[in-house]
């Protein structure tokens, strides 16, 4: 999960977390948990209007709180996170989560702050017009990698869109450069999926998570057998009277 997670995502992974089915590694999510009914309106208008909250099976709140906070702070996150997270509740194992303000991972990743060139090359869109412009004309394999030549055809790229760069804040950021250069050739050649197979392969969140794929699989079994003992003494409490 990340900043970025919300509504329904936050849905599946507070339930997820809640029934200890699954470690949740990333960053607090979003806080999107509202439901608004429409209400048709004339002229082809129409009211949104907030009638329900989501909960998770615990009884958190993924609403993130927005009284007080302007717009600008409320989608960039720049509250207090300390504030937010303010319901503490416990999973079915017994474990403390918090709610009230988006779910709150098992293991923090925080993401890794970018450089000036990794902003300007987003802003320019500069890897998917660079995909478009080294596709003219031919066709790449699935076993292609970003070479040296082709690091070198994407530099005199943004010489030409005017995009300003330095070898040393290349050089910071080469992997993650190559990574987008690569992912966005497989987007425009294989697709969507194919693109973001070679994003995950140097996400810092997904190989984190498959490293602790070992300890999600043992919080799933202690959870089965702390519900199965629970059952189990409920059991025993409605017999004996």
């Amino acid at each position: 999960m990340n900043r970025g997670t919300a509504s329904a995502a936050e849905i599946v992974s507070g339930a997820l977390q809640d029934h200890d089915r699954a470690l949740i590694v990333g960053e607090t999510t979003f806080g999107k948990g509202l439901v608004q009914t429409v209400y048709p309106l004339s002229e082809n208008t129409g009211l949104a209007l907030t009638t329900a909250k989501y909960y998770t099976p615990s009884g958190r709140l993924i609403q993130r709180e927005y009284e007080g906070v302007s717009l600008y702070d409320y989608y960039n996150h720049l509250e207090n996170d300390a504030n937010q997270q303010h319901e503490l509740k416990q999973t079915d194992s017994g474990r403390q989560v918090y709610g009230g303000g988006g779910i709150t991972p098992d293991v923090k990743i925080p993401t890794p702050k970018a450089n000036g060139l990794q902003d300007r090359l987003l802003q320019h869109y500069a890897f998917f017009n660079f995909a478009k412009h080294y596709l003219i004309g031919k066709h790449i394999q699935r076993n292609f990698e970003v070479t040296d030549d082709v690091m070198q055809d994407f530099r005199t790229f943004l010489q030409k869109e005017n995009v300003q760069f330095s070898e040393q804040e290349l050089s910071e950021v080469a992997d993650w450069v190559k990574s987008n250069i690569k992912s966005e050739l497989f987007i425009s050649e294989f697709g969507q999926q194919a693109g973001l197979a070679v994003r995950a392969e140097t996400d810092p969140e997904v190989i984190k998570a498959i490293d602790l794929l070992p300890q999600a699989k043992a919080l799933a079994d202690n959870a089965k057998k702390i519900v199965a003992e629970k059952m189990n003494h409920g059991f025993a409490a409605t017999a004996s009277r």
